[in-house]
């Protein structure tokens, strides 16, 4: 391997970091965010679905807005790394916002959730873009790029194993302490703001961490310079890699948000075991194991069928989850549904990043322009626009459900109607997400073009540095 594709390992924890930063309070506000909203504040889910329909809105356009201010930033930092000093510090704020209930008028709370939620989304992409953006610039390689992509993975599902678990338990014990009086500790508003306090400045360290450690090391012509929107775009032309790596990254992630987001209120409601359902959780540590094998699938199979495989293993997840569902509500057969979804999670989230950066390199090799910031900014908008839409169909299919917000009591109970809805948005409709994506995946064949692209690229890098 060249030089100039050596990464250190120090440094690849530091950029593993970045991940495990955003995870950190993120996936909190991706899973939580909801039922706080309604259980805790009091909102009716209509309320709420009304902000993911303008968080949709609003994904539609700034992803593409934040790409072309990297493909414009050149500074002594590079291009994506500096979003992490600047931005991380108001992210960590908007999120810790998303899980404080002020006592104001609902009129209100309703405005205060809808500034906190879209603070959190926008600078999210400010700082997750350049996660994905500066891979292509911190190594050439392929196998590199692989090895870099499973470690930040590894760690971004490390954060959520860590914390997902933790934030029930937790939220109830600094209720059990500040909020006595609260009869369901975990709607408490005291319980919700201090763990959302501490996860905010985890955030802030592993980002700052991040901006310290890594390095852009693969220079092109286009890297000093700032590279204009109608140029750019020519990156994206016939660029079919990119085309399906955006859908995937739409309806795969929009299915994930509606199954995450319904998971609490189907353990709470359907099962009514909320300790559960925040136990589940710890799964996500089985995640690990699977995303360490992403480079040995890869060598052995190839990428695109290593993601293939794992999208087939979530659909399957999810048919078992609803036979166990059939069943009486079957307890040890749901956990093997949770343990084949987390497994098979694990091959899929750690390539995404990485045939990005195909992209990125094929948008080059074909049409002269290598724009990393426009080309991966396209990922944040459609798995943000997924992830909206979703989030904004789940409450759709709640309130057509009659599902009723139920805070500060210690029973919790729904009609059938509304436990029905909630089957749907934890077990159907993203079933039928990760089949086509799935479908969509087999039309990517770049894995056999690969080792040319990266050859000519190289020579065409080499000439000019020469110049």
């Amino acid at each position: 391997m060249d030089n100039s594709n050596q990464v250190s390992w120090p440094e690849r924890l530091s950029y593993a970091l970045s991940d495990f930063g955003c995870n950190t309070i993120f996936q909190i506000v991706g899973t939580y965010f909801m039922v706080f909203s309604t259980d805790t504040m009091g909102i009716k889910a209509s309320v709420v679905g009304g902000l993911f329909a303008v968080s949709a809105i609003i994904d539609s356009i700034d992803g593409v807005i934040w790409g072309q201010f990297i493909d414009r930033t050149h500074t002594k930092w590079g291009k994506s790394r500096p979003y992490w000093l600047w931005f991380s510090v108001p992210f960590a704020v908007f999120c810790v916002m998303s899980f404080t209930a002020p006592n104001i008028p609902m009129a209100w709370k309703i405005v205060w959730i809808y500034l906190a939620y879209l603070g959190s989304k926008i600078l999210y992409s400010g700082i997750n873009i350049p996660v994905t953006s500066i891979l292509p610039a911190m190594t050439s390689s392929p196998t590199e790029r692989i090895t870099l992509s499973t470690i930040r993975q590894f760690f971004g599902n490390l954060g959520a194993a860590i914390f997902l678990p933790l934030t029930l338990p937790v939220v109830a014990l600094f209720a059990g302490v500040f909020d006595k009086k609260n009869n369901n500790p975990s709607t408490s508003a005291i319980g919700w703001f201090l763990w959302a306090l501490i996860l905010g400045i985890v955030t802030v360290i592993c980002l700052m961490t991040a901006f310290k450690g890594t390095r852009e090391r693969v220079v092109t012509k286009d890297s000093n310079r700032s590279i204009p929107i109608r140029e750019s775009v020519k990156a994206l032309k016939g660029n079919y890699p990119w085309a399906i790596i955006i859908f995937i990254n739409f309806v795969y992630w929009g299915s994930f948000a509606i199954r995450q987001s319904s998971l609490p209120y189907y353990f709470k409601y359907v099962l009514h075991n909320e300790e559960l359902g925040s136990a589940v959780l710890a799964g996500t540590i089985i995640t690990l194991i699977s995303t360490a094998l992403v480079p040995y699938f890869s060598k052995m199979i190839g990428k695109r069928n290593t993601m293939l495989l794992g999208m087939i293993g979530t659909a399957i997840s999810q048919l078992i989850l609803h036979f166990a569902d059939k069943m009486n509500v079957n307890v040890p057969m749901i956990l093997f549904g949770m343990l084949v979804y987390y497994i098979s999670y694990g091959l899929v989230g750690a390539l995404i990043a990485v045939m990005l950066s195909d992209a990125v390199d094929f948008g080059e090799w074909k049409n002269g322009v290598r724009a990393e910031g426009l080309v991966t900014s396209f990922s944040s908008f459609s798995a943000k626009l997924g992830m909206g839409l979703g989030s904004m169909l789940l409450s759709t299919v709640l309130t057509a459900g009659g599902y009723i917000a139920i805070s500060n009591v210690s029973t919790a109970s729904q009609n059938l109607s509304a436990l029905n809805a909630i089957r749907m948005g934890f077990i159907w409709i993203p079933m039928f997400g990760y089949i086509a994506s799935g479908i969509v995946l087999l039309f990517n064949n770049v894995d056999k073009i690969e080792t040319k692209m990266t050859n000519d690229l190289s020579v065409k890098h080499r000439l000019e540095q020469s110049e």
